[in-house]
């Protein structure tokens, strides 16, 4: 199995909105992107300097399943709004 996360640092414009939009985007991915086989998105409470604001965990079965993924039309269309809205990310991808 491979496990993908995702850190997100938002702008600072609409910053709590753009979040919880992001959230609800991702989550409606489920269901939609036949390889996604489970995502938890969670928003940062802490609010420390060093904390993103938004995680994404998210399992595939091989590579090949994540490849499928990144490349999904509906995927795309989430990662058009991140690129709006975000300053920053970082990615993990490891097999479990």
């Amino acid at each position: 199995m491979i496990v993908h996360i995702v850190m997100f640092k938002f702008k600072e414009q609409n910053r709590e909105a753009n979040t919880l939009e992001m959230k609800k985007k991702l989550e409606a991915l489920v269901g939609v992107v036949p390889t996604l086989k489970s995502m938890e998105v969670g928003i940062d409470f802490s609010k420390s300097p060093r904390a993103y604001d938004l995680s994404l965990y998210s399992t595939f079965d091989d590579k090949d399943a994540l490849q499928a993924y990144a490349i999904h039309e509906e995927h795309l269309k989430v990662v058009e709004f991140v690129k709006e809205m975000t300053i920053e990310s970082k990615v993990v991808d490891y097999i479990k």
